[in-house]
């Protein structure tokens, strides 16, 4: 998620996404079990990719709407039989329609968080509740200099190439507070994650904003500099990659 705003230089298959980083949705469970959805409820999954997260809210037996701005992936919610919308969480416009928000690995790919969490806060029956996870400050801060390293030596000294939003908790908690939101959990924790397809597949995925400011045919190149940059920090003596994440998973309710 999405995890999925329209980021300049991204774009989504839902082949490479499930190949690369299924992960996101084996590690959302946590997440899912802190949202603790109940049949009936009509649940929003904001940035819900492919589905795969929102088919479980919907196999419990809520009412579940998934939104994301990929049309790709989007289909690929459609074709799990679920009721996936495209629309932009900085668009949405819904009006005291759900019992619970439910949102993974998404948020920080927003460029304005404060209106999404807005938006939310609208969207939410009184005493509903918005649970989720996404980057925190740190997240992927190695695999981001790598990159950054590796467009400076080509000229391209422009860190607007970075994509995210990454707070820590107290920010994040003055956004939600600032919103209208009680806070009930806020959590700030490393979680190095290991890669299925190595590092390689988590740039071909993730790394669209920063290999986007290159020519195509200098991608290959950089690549090769990002891997070798950070093999002996996270590749371990196995050959497992691990990214360097780190999350910030929150659970709120508006009163």
């Amino acid at each position: 998620m999405t995890r999925h705003s329209v980021v300049p230089g991204q774009s989504w298959t839902p082949e490479g996404y499930a190949r690369n980083a299924g992960f996101v949705a084996a590690l959302g469970e946590p997440v899912v079990t802190l949202l603790a959805p109940r049949p009936g409820e009509r649940i929003l999954d904001v940035g819900c990719g492919d589905g795969v997260l929102t088919a479980k809210l919907a196999a419990i037996g809520a009412d579940v709407v998934g939104i994301d701005a990929s049309p790709e992936l989007v289909k690929a919610a459609q074709d799990r039989g679920l009721d996936a919308r495209l629309l932009d969480a900085h668009s949405m416009a819904f009006e005291q329609e759900f019992d619970a928000v439910f949102s993974n690995a998404a948020l920080h790919w927003m460029a304005d968080p404060a209106r999404v969490v807005a938006n939310v806060f609208r969207g939410l029956r009184p005493g509903g509740r918005f649970v989720g996870e996404f980057g925190g400050k740190g997240n992927v801060r190695l695999i981001t200099e790598a990159l950054l390293a590796a467009l400076a030596r080509r000229g391209v000294d422009d860190r607007r190439a970075f994509p995210w939003y990454f707070p820590d908790a107290e920010d994040f908690s003055g956004l939600l507070r600032r919103s209208g939101f009680t806070i009930e959990r806020m959590e700030l924790f490393e979680r190095p994650t290991p890669l299925p397809t190595a590092i390689e597949g988590w740039l071909a995925t993730f790394g669209g904003p920063f290999l986007g400011r290159i020519a195509e045919a200098e991608r290959p190149g950089l690549v090769t500099e990002v891997v070798g940059d950070l093999a002996p920090r996270l590749r371990d003596a196995d050959g497992v990659w691990r990214a360097d994440y780190v999350r910030l998973r929150f659970a709120a309710i508006r009163p």
